[in-house]
């Protein structure tokens, strides 16, 4: 479940920067709902919030990381639980998409403009979406084993 759920924001990911950046020139926004959503197109060379910028390679590096973990952790771990190897698809696909574009054009292609919040992209909501699972599932896990 885990590469399954990977490979499909991976695709994802990739299919609406596409769309964006095939249908939006660079700082265009496009109103979708006034003053809700937008989508803007942002080439960003830092992390979220504006975050390192300029330091694609180290951050290309803490993708690698990332991504070579939760492999190694989904190989060596067989018997997850679903709630924990989606959680792990997400963040891994999330990671692969942003890394995608670090390689390809030195910086992550972002869109989504909620203009109370950073412009973002679909790997970024899969990241953050994959880490509160994550919590999540590690939290019911403690509390489990408390149980007992």
């Amino acid at each position: 479940m885990t590469f399954l759920t990977a490979a499909f924001v991976f695709l994802l990911d990739r299919i609406t920067k596409i769309a964006a950046a095939n249908g939006i020139s660079h700082g265009q926004s496009i109103k979708i709902l006034p003053n809700i959503l937008h989508f803007t197109l942002v080439f960003n060379n830092g992390t979220a919030f504006g975050l390192l910028k300029g330091q694609n390679s180290v951050l290309a590096i803490f993708s690698v990381l990332a991504i070579v973990f939760i492999v190694i952790y989904v190989i060596t771990h067989k018997a997850l639980t679903s709630p924990l190897s989606f959680a792990l698809g997400l963040i891994l696909g999330g990671a692969l998409g942003n890394l995608f574009d670090r390689v390809k054009f030195s910086c992550v292609i972002d869109f989504i403009d909620f203009r109370v919040w950073p412009v973002f992209n679909v790997a970024d909501s899969a990241i953050t979406v994959g880490m509160i699972f994550l919590g999540w599932c590690i939290l019911r896990q403690k509390h489990a084993s408390d149980s007992n």
